[in-house]
């Protein structure tokens, strides 16, 4: 089984008196028309911002340059927050089994404009986005990484300096 290796960021930005997370909708393609399509707006996919960790490169500082990419801002490492693994099957090449695993860090927002990113990268980054952190446990799309917003709210409850 291949083995595939990421890391993310959950940023943080206090805003309007609380706190909030940059959070980034994939860029999906659309189903095709045919048969069967519902006509309703389908609810938005809604994730964590991560990546590849390239060569040469720490899973922080993957975080850092994949939270800058798909989400315009700059974020400083405040600590790592946990590992999540999973499989899943390349369904866009090779059918292969995959084995991953996502290094998540808690990051402080530093600079930038959400969503001011690159024209390059829209075709992996719909939209950026600020979501209030209240509302991530139930508006990002996959269970794991709702798992980690949950665990950067512990992390701020227990540490209120931050």
């Amino acid at each position: 089984m291949v083995r595939e290796f990421s890391a993310g960021g959950v940023v943080l930005r206090r805003m309007s008196g609380g706190w909030h997370i940059a959070a980034i909708e994939p860029e999906k393609e659309e189903p095709p028309p045919g048969r069967g399509r519902r006509i309703s707006a389908r609810k938005p996919v809604l994730a964590l911002p991560k990546g590849l960790i390239d060569e040469g490169e720490n899973p922080v500082e993957t975080a850092i340059r994949e939270v800058r990419e798909e989400t315009g801002v700059a974020a400083a490492l405040i600590t790592k927050l946990t590992d999540i693994k999973y499989v899943y099957i390349r369904t866009w090449a090779d059918r292969e089994r995959v084995f991953k695993i996502v290094s998540f860090y808690l990051l402080r927002y530093q600079s930038g404009r959400i969503d001011e990113i690159k024209p390059e990268m829209r075709i992996e980054v719909r939209r950026a986005l600020w979501l209030p952190l209240e509302e991530a446990p139930v508006k990002l799309s996959y269970s794991g990484e709702r798992q980690v917003v949950r665990k950067a709210q512990e992390y701020l409850q227990s540490h209120p300096e931050v």
